[in-house]
């Protein structure tokens, strides 16, 4: 997973808008009344975020489990002049050498932990690594988006140096989302193709609730997608704030 697709993942991420997403975190760490000064990015991927968090001022750590993301997410830190830590490790299974202030998991990064029981274990290490008053920020893709939205459905973009076709199945049973991507790069005059198998966890928030409480952190809030308002049943994304007692 994320091995060749790692270095076309942020071709096929156009939309995503970094900059905003990065004001809403910061948002959210006024209304909370936190001011991070070390930051720790799990699940960073290419490290666009990581990257708008270190420019504004925060001292960044990113992590994830592909090589070929972080090879992604340090080259371009080197190139913009950014000391940014990577750490090649599973976030469900994360080790630091002392604690940080924030800590975000995004992109619907949680539902790619597709047992509850590695997720539980994530969110202890969260716990144990924040420092006291610290605040945690994830967000997942909702129940709704990957049964109605995303799942049994089929998705593509054209463009000229890259491609691709995204098929998903949703097995109710399971709440487990499968996407199978296949994906066509330009190399020269030519496209090379390649496939991949994702799959995504579908949590509701009462199961999110209660790994929350029993890693012993707080809920602080839980708002829509870029949003500080309350999510509703046909949200597609939805935000938890976590924080450790001070």
């Amino acid at each position: 997973m994320y091995t060749n697709f790692a270095y076309i993942y942020d071709t096929l991420m156009y939309d995503i808008d970094y900059s905003k997403w990065a004001d809403y975190i910061e948002e959210i760490f006024a209304i909370n009344n936190v001011s991070p000064k070390l930051l720790l990015d799990l699940g960073c991927g290419t490290g666009n975020l990581t990257l708008e968090m270190a420019k504004r001022g925060h001292e960044s750590i990113g992590i994830d489990i592909s090589p070929d993301m972080l090879s992604c997410a340090k080259s371009k830190a080197l190139e913009q002049g950014l000391d940014i830590l990577y750490l090649n490790q599973d976030m469900t299974d994360f080790e630091l050498y002392g604690t940080v202030d924030a800590i975000v998991c995004l992109m619907d990064s949680v539902n790619y932990v597709t047992n509850p029981r590695d997720l539980k274990k994530m969110f202890k290490l969260v716990h144990n690594y924040l420092n006291p008053g610290g605040i945690f920020i994830f967000d997942i893709n909702s129940p709704f988006k990957l049964e109605h939205v995303l799942g049994n459905n089929v998705f593509y973009d054209i463009s000229e140096d890259a491609s691709y076709i995204w098929k998903n199945y949703y097995n109710s049973r399971k709440k487990l989302c499968e996407f199978d991507l296949t994906f066509f790069v330009k190399e020269e005059e030519y496209y090379k193709k390649y496939d991949e198998i994702h799959y995504e966890r579908a949590y509701s928030k009462q199961e999110l609730k209660n790994i929350i409480k029993d890693s012993g952190l707080y809920l602080s809030g839980i708002y829509d997608e870029l949003k500080l308002s309350k999510p509703h049943s046909k949200s597609k994304r939805i935000f938890f704030v976590c924080k450790k007692q001070a």
